[in-house]
C-alpha cells in the first residue's frame, strides 16, 4: 500500500493494541450527548479516569482469554499508557501472569487541551470561533487551544516504533491504549491517507477491551485484525462503543 511504513526487518514478531475497558468518563460522555448537555459530568483530570464496573468486567474477561492461549500466542513484552483506565484494564487483565508491564507516556490519550470534558454541543456554545476553525482545517490537524492534534499522537507513534527496531526481536508485543493511539498506529503502519483514516473513524467504532492486531512479515507490519471483540464474546462480557460516525465533541475519554 502507498505510504506503508518499512523497515521493520527487526522488532515484534507480533503486536497487539488493546482499547482500554469502558470507563466513567466513556459513561459519562454517553449520559451527556444524551442529554445534549455541554459538558461531561466529571470532577476529575483525563488521566485519572477509572475503569466503570463494565470496564472492570471486560479487563477481567481479557484475562480470562489471555490465560486460554497456546503459551506461544501469550505476550511476553506488555506496554501500557499511564492513564488509570488504560493501567487498570492491563492490571486486571494480566494479574498472575507473572508479565511486567512497562509505562510508556508516548501511549496516552490525545490532549484536547482547553476543550477537554466538552461535548460538540459545548464547543460550539462555548467556543464557537474553535468550532470554526476545526471545521476549516480538518479533524486530522485540528489542534484545540492547548491541546494536541491527531497528527501529533502520529509523531508520538512513530517515536515508540522507531524504539521498537532495536532490541525488540520476536517479541509478542501487548500495548494497553486508547482509541485515537490505535488509529494512529494504523495511519502509521498501514500508509493510509488522512481522508482514508477519517472514514474509518466515522464508519468503525472500536470498542472497549477489543484488539488490533499486527504481524511483522518482510520489513513491514500486516493488519491481522481491526478492533476484535473476541475476548469479550468468547466470555460473554458486554461489548461497549462509541456509536460510528458520533459527535464526539472534545470529551478525550477514548
Amino acid at each position: 500500500m502507498k505510504g506503508l511504513q518499512r523497515g521493520f526487518d527487526r522488532g515484534p514478531s507480533r503486536m497487539v493494541l488493546v482499547r482500554h475497558g469502558e470507563s466513567i468518563g466513556n459513561v459519562a460522555d454517553n449520559e451527556a450527548r444524551e442529554r445534549h448537555a455541554d459538558r461531561l459530568d466529571l470532577t476529575v483530570r483525563d488521566a485519572d479516569v477509572e475503569l466503570s464496573a463494565t470496564g472492570e468486567d471486560q479487563a477481567e474477561a481479557l484475562g480470562r482469554y489471555l490465560h486460554g492461549l497456546a503459551d506461544d500466542q501469550r505476550p511476553t513484552l506488555v506496554l501500557t499508557s499511564p492513564y488509570e483506565r488504560a493501567a487498570a484494564t492491563a492490571g486486571r487483565a494480566l494479574v498472575d501472569s507473572g508479565l511486567e508491564v512497562v509505562t510508556d507516556e508516548r501511549l496516552r490519550e490525545r490532549d484536547l487541551g482547553q476543550l477537554d470534558g466538552l461535548t460538540g454541543d459545548g464547543i460550539r456554545n462555548f467556543f464557537a470561533d474553535e468550532a470554526e476553525r476545526r471545521k476549516k482545517v480538518g479533524k486530522f490537524y485540528y489542534q484545540p487551544p492547548g491541546g494536541e492534534s491527531w497528527a501529533d499522537v502520529v509523531l508520538r507513534v512513530r517515536s515508540l516504533l522507531s524504539d521498537l527496531r532495536h532490541g525488540f526481536d520476536a517479541e509478542r508485543l501487548w500495548i494497553f491504549t486508547h482509541q485515537a493511539v490505535i488509529m494512529s498506529f494504523r495511519y502509521v503502519l498501514e500508509g493510509v491517507s488522512e481522508s482514508e483514516l477519517l472514514a474509518i473513524d466515522r464508519t468503525s467504532p472500536i470498542p472497549n477491551c477489543s484488539l488490533t492486531t499486527y504481524e511483522r512479515s518482510g520489513g513491514t507490519f500486516r493488519l491481522l485484525g481491526f478492533a476484535d471483540t473476541e475476548p469479550l464474546d468468547r466470555n460473554r462480557a458486554p461489548v461497549t462503543a462509541e456509536p460510528s460516525g458520533s459527535d464526539r465533541g472534545a470529551s478525550s475519554h477514548a
